[in-house]
């Protein structure tokens, strides 16, 4: 009896002899290896490069070394003093939004549109460089020249305004001149969602435009450089140490441009999840591709095992053909998915500001290897297994008559521990881990549920009547013979297919929400930044211009949650949900009623004339996450100030009709005293809108007013763009998918060109046979079809209902496309094979049979 040890270098040999044949079987399985893996790996390597990038600029998309921020106010100068004294380089800039306009009688009548605008000092930039078209320095672009200052506007602006370099621009009570266009602005990068294009001036002049008020919403930066050799984490506790009460969000380089990161980081974990799904799918064609390669060596293993080769050589030989095949498979998914941050790289450096760093990184190839590896194992040990422990005679008839082999315990124990290790990657490697493993119990859940489906689907057609006509009875029949490719079509298909149908649901859910029923219910305007002594004067305006229905106003303030019921924000636990609120400033206002949005669901309002300590009304979602209870605490800094508040009574807040919202409502009292400035929404004609803006931008220079009808247009445009770019990730998946079924149909090859043969022989045409395979395909193809959008559907109705709250409709446009894509696509494959099988005579095959 050989050992292992002799049994190894002979199947070595015997694997080498086999490879020689080359591909013939295995470039469905290289395929799908090759997709998943490439998938992986450019992920991966498409984050680093993005991380590694954001890293090299960190300093230039901070602004320096570290940043402070305030709301409201500027720093004074006991605090200018403090930050001179202890750094090397200081900059201030002082962000707002503006109305931007033509002058009146320049160009004809007066145009304006709302802008994000930028007031920088003369240090600015400390670090990266801005870019200006037509070329030059940035003192001559923004300085002032014969009594006028200039300004640097996105082309956008241009475009909106009908407006050209060297002409002038109207912000405020102040006439600048455009001298050129911002191309590049280094610490502006990956704002992901903004209310106008930019406008760059100078910090000096900002005062002369009558912008800046107590109370405006102006958010004032101070960039810095610390001398060589001073800790920053030490800099910032002296800092806050020395201004306890300053309220000014403190930023260092290790969190220089957090947006970006978080948004790489979930992508990355979206997009690999795909990778793996796509991978998941293309297992079931790579146990396809061993089978049937298995299938087409019945006699030779049955040679092998008559001449007395034991089961583990005959294991061994067809592992070391696959284990070859599938690290060729994967280097070439390797090689690609390197690849990837070259083409992506570039074009992602021009869209988020900021330098990709382009280059090989080890640690996600190895990663994708490892996925590669324990999916070929995980789904090839059971064919290679079973095929061992059939005995040799019935390999020669286990194509018409399936024998139950007895797979040994080893290889149940193998499979497992394989499916077992590409779980424990998929959550090991995932930054949000909890959603990895949920992500691995759905994968497993849909496989399993897929999987009995295509069990129901052959169960239902072997019990189906017998149909009258002959193709579709042979159709049906097809469904349910041995060797059908109907359980790995409807299993792999059809989980691409789902995810697709779910995310059509989704998006067109959201669009409807933001393109139908939020305008029904939104104003048409809000203004902001009305000062209180213009408020009496701003409503009566708005009250008599023609069309307006309905004006309402409250006041507005910016402030930071710094303490949870006495404990430090950073150190409170808080829900991954709601982390939002807490992690940067929120808008608060007071109110000595209810508002009419709203209604009391725990706790109770105080009474209109209070006067007492603070108190507070916070948005029920967030306490019941939270934790917290009507007693509890939360301490905010406003304009300086710590501010702690009882919270009195939780506001459940329906935030989809777009009226006039807080997280947070305090009672009257220290906060109606503050400075502070009005948030006013308008209901009106829709066509009467333009003239409003311009009738409020002209009494009421300071006055910016952001049009309802443009931000939900510029939501949906963001929602379409990121629906393309998840529509076409989840593709990945389907293409998977659509190479399973194209294995599925080349393994089935030898049975078509049998069965076209001797239905040829028995007096079908061509026509006749064709239209039989066409129906069996059509019925896989809308069977598939028909329960991806059954398990899509439902899918879509818990991310609608459960994790984002909203109503669900079903859309029958977005399930049809994806069904009549599906049978499309089955069709296609099916015609192709069975076109291929009808192309075979009939001679030679009954010569040999």
């Amino acid at each position: 009896m050989t050992t292992l040890a002799d049994d190894l270098p002979l199947a070595a040999r015997l694997a080498r002899r086999e490879l020689r044949g080359g591909l013939n079987g295995f470039k469905i399985f290289l395929a799908c290896l090759l997709l998943g893996v490439a998938a992986i790996a450019g992920v991966g390597s498409l984050s680093q490069a993005m991380l590694q990038g954001l890293n090299n600029d960190a300093r230039a998309l901070l602004g320096g070394e570290m940043e402070l921020r305030l709301i409201h106010q500027a720093a004074n100068e006991d605090q200018l003093a403090y930050l001179r004294e202890h750094t090397t380089r200081l900059s201030e800039t002082t962000d707002l939004r503006a109305m931007a306009r033509t002058p009146d009688g320049f160009a004809g009548e007066s145009r304006r549109t709302l802008v994000e605008l930028k007031g920088v000092d003369g240090a600015y930039p400390l670090y990266g460089r801005v870019g200006v078209k037509p070329a030059q320095p940035l003192d001559t672009a923004l300085g002032r020249t014969d009594g006028t200052w200039g300004a640097l506007v996105d082309p956008a602006v241009l475009n909106k305004l009908g407006l050209a370099v060297g002409d002038p621009l109207r912000l405020g009570e102040l006439t600048y001149e455009i001298r050129g266009t911002v191309t590049r602005e280094p610490d502006r990068a990956a704002r992901a969602f903004t209310l106008g294009p930019r406008v760059l001036v100078r910090h000096q002049s900002l005062a002369a435009t009558g912008l800046v008020r107590p109370g405006s919403l102006v958010y004032h930066h101070y960039r810095l450089d610390l001398p060589e050799g001073v800790d920053q984490a030490a800099f910032k506790q002296r800092l806050t140490a020395r201004f306890p009460e300053a309220g000014w969000r403190i930023r260092g380089l290790d969190n220089a441009a957090p947006g970006i990161s978080r948004f790489v980081e979930r992508v990355t974990l979206f997009m690999t999840l795909v990778g793996l799904t796509s991978l998941l799918v293309g297992g079931v064609g790579v146990a396809n591709a061993v089978k049937a390669y298995l299938d087409g060596k019945r006699a030779t293993i049955a040679t092998f095992k008559c001449l007395g080769a034991p089961a583990r050589l005959v294991f061994f030989t067809y592992l070391a053909q696959v284990l070859v095949l599938a690290l060729l498979g994967i280097g070439l998914g390797l090689v690609l998915g390197a690849a990837i941050p070259l083409v992506g790289g570039p074009i992602l450096a021009n869209r988020l500001n900021f330098d990709v760093a382009v280059g090989l990184y080890w640690q996600p190839l190895a990663i994708a290897t490892a996925f590669g590896l324990l999916t070929t194992l995980a789904f090839t040990l059971w064919p290679l297994a079973r095929a061992q422990g059939i005995p040799a005679a019935a390999l020669f008839r286990d194509v018409v008559a399936q024998q139950t082999a007895r797979v040994p315990v080893w290889a149940w124990l193998a499979t497992a521990a394989s499916a077992l290790a590409l779980a424990g990657l998929a959550v090991l490697n995932a930054n949000d881990r909890w959603f990895a493993l949920g992500f691995v119990a759905a994968a497993a859940g849909a496989l399993l549920a897929f999987r009995l489906a295509a069990a129901g689907v052959i169960w239902l057609a072997r019990k189906a009547p017998r149909a009258r006509r002959p193709g579709l009875r042979l159709a049906v029949t097809n469904l349910h013979r041995p060797g059908a490719p109907t359980g790995s079509v409807v299993m792999s298909l059809g989980l691409g297919l789902t995810v697709l149908v779910a995310i059509a649901l989704i998006e067109g859910n959201l669009q409807r929400q933001v393109t139908e029923q939020m305008p029904d219910q939104a104003p048409g305007f809000y203004f902001i930044d009305i000062q209180s002594d213009q408020l009496d004067a701003f409503k009566r305006t708005v009250r008599d211009f023609e069309g307006v229905q309905e004006v309402n106003s409250v006041p507005m303030l910016r402030g930071r949650i710094v303490k949870v019921d006495g404990t430090p924000v950073s150190e409170a636990t808080i829900p991954e949900d709601v982390r939002w609120v807490f992690q940067g400033d929120r808008g608060i206002t007071w109110a000595r009623t209810p508002p009419d949005n709203a209604r009391i669901v725990n706790g109770s309002w105080w009474p209109a004339d209070y006067s007492g300590r603070p108190l507070m009304s916070l948005d029920a979602e967030v306490a019941r996450k939270v934790g917290l209870q009507p007693g509890d605490t939360i301490t905010v800094n406003v304009l300086g100030r710590n501010i702690q508040a009882e919270i009195a009574n939780w506001r459940a807040v329906e935030w989809s009709d777009l009226q006039i919202n807080f997280v947070m409502m305090f009672s009257p009292g220290m906060l109606s005293n503050a400075p502070q400035s009005h948030i006013a929404t308008v209901q009106m004609d829709a066509a009467r809108e333009a003239a409003l803006e311009k009738a409020v931008s002209a009494q009421f220079p300071n006055v910016s007013a952001i049009r309802v009808k443009d931000v939900l247009e510029r939501v949906g445009d963001i929602l379409g763009n990121i629906a393309l770019a998840v529509r076409s990730t989840a593709s990945i998946t389907v293409l998977a998918g659509t190479f399973v079924l194209a294995g599925a149909i080349a393994a089935g090859h030898r049975r078509r060109i049998y069965d076209s043969v001797v239905l040829k022989v028995l007096g079908a045409t061509k026509r006749d046979v064709t239209g039989a395979f066409l129906l069996e395909y059509g019925l896989l193809g809308l069977v598939t079809a028909a329960i991806a959008a059954a398990i899509g559907t439902l899918a879509a109705w818990i991310v609608m209902t459960e994790v984002m709250d909203g109503a669900f409709a079903v859309l029958p446009m977005a399930i049809a496309g994806t069904v009549v894509a599906a049978t499309a696509v089955t069709l296609a494959f099916g015609f192709a094979g069975t076109w291929r099988a009808l192309q075979q005579k009939a001679a030679p095959l009954l010569r040999n049979e």
